[in-house]
């Protein structure tokens, strides 16, 4: 890909977390990065789940279900306060560690540490679930940690078949910090000032729909991501949700990756400027 594939592109980007990484992607193929978080990580108080969560995983037979590397540094990070880093250590080495996408597999090797089940691509709920098939997990102390949204869909998958569940959940997410940057941003993609949206979680979103909704533009905003802004879904949950609430993304790649994610929105944008006239 040439460095000016996206030709000064004004691409939102509403990843927090990895805002500088996306945004140097964005950069270097010679697009505008345009930067609004969409939401904020805080910290839950977790400490008693997480004592429960370290002494269920001592147990024989025990398995841990990771949804989320943050979570697992939270878990961590309580077992640390706790005083029972070593236990939890020595919990994950006996335990069928079971992750949902790369980002627990990292911290569990930061820490000496390995993963024994892993979900397929694209990592969601559904793969988890499927990897988590091959587990036995009837009668059996499950241990669960959450990510910031706290879906129930894969804990309710465990306890129907019979796991003795314990559920942390280290932190959860909230609208952004300034609570002026949606409405703003909702209102400079009415304005035509914005050519991409890229999409890497559903909360982005929610919150994106929640700030026009607020503002009663939300049928505005509709209009003009489905035929003048280009929208691009980092994989297949974030374009779920943005299809539900009325906005389909044109773009989403085969990878659910950042680089994959920048590659295909530079394929798509000419064919999508020349549909609206550019």
């Amino acid at each position: 890909m040439s460095e000016s594939s996206l030709h000064g592109a004004r691409v939102v980007l509403l990843e927090a977390r990895r805002e500088s990484e996306l945004a140097s992607l964005v950069r270097r193929h010679g697009g505008e990065p345009v930067c609004v978080p969409a939401l904020r990580e805080l910290p839950c108080d977790c400490d008693a789940d997480a004592a429960r969560g370290v002494a269920a995983a001592s147990e024989p037979g025990a398995v841990v279900v990771l949804a989320t590397g943050v979570g697992l540094e939270g878990w961590l990070s309580a077992a640390h306060r706790a005083g029972s880093q070593d236990v939890l250590h020595a919990a994950l080495q006996q335990a069928t560690v079971v992750c949902r996408g790369p980002k627990p597999v990292a911290v569990l090797k930061r820490e000496g540490l390995a993963a024994h089940v892993r979900a397929e691509p694209p990592h969601t709920s559904t793969e988890l679930i499927s990897a988590l098939e091959s587990v036995d997990v009837s009668g059996r102390p499950v241990v669960f940690v959450h990510d910031g949204g706290a879906s129930r869909v894969v804990p309710e998958a465990l306890a129907a078949r019979g796991a003795r569940l314990v559920e942390i959940r280290p932190y959860r997410w909230a609208p952004p910090e300034d609570p002026a940057a949606l409405p703003a941003l909702v209102e400079q993609i009415l304005a035509g000032g914005i050519d991409v949206l890229a999409v890497t979680t559903q909360v982005q979103a929610q919150h994106l729909f929640d700030a026009a909704e607020a503002q009663t533009t939300v049928d505005r905003l509709r209009a003009a991501l489905c035929d003048r802004v280009l929208v691009a879904a980092v994989g297949p949950t974030c374009a779920a949700t943005l299809t539900r609430l009325g906005a389909p993304p044109h773009v989403v790649p085969e990878s659910s990756k950042m680089g994959p994610l920048v590659l295909a929105i530079a394929d798509a944008l000419p064919a999508f400027r020349a549909r609206r006239g550019d």
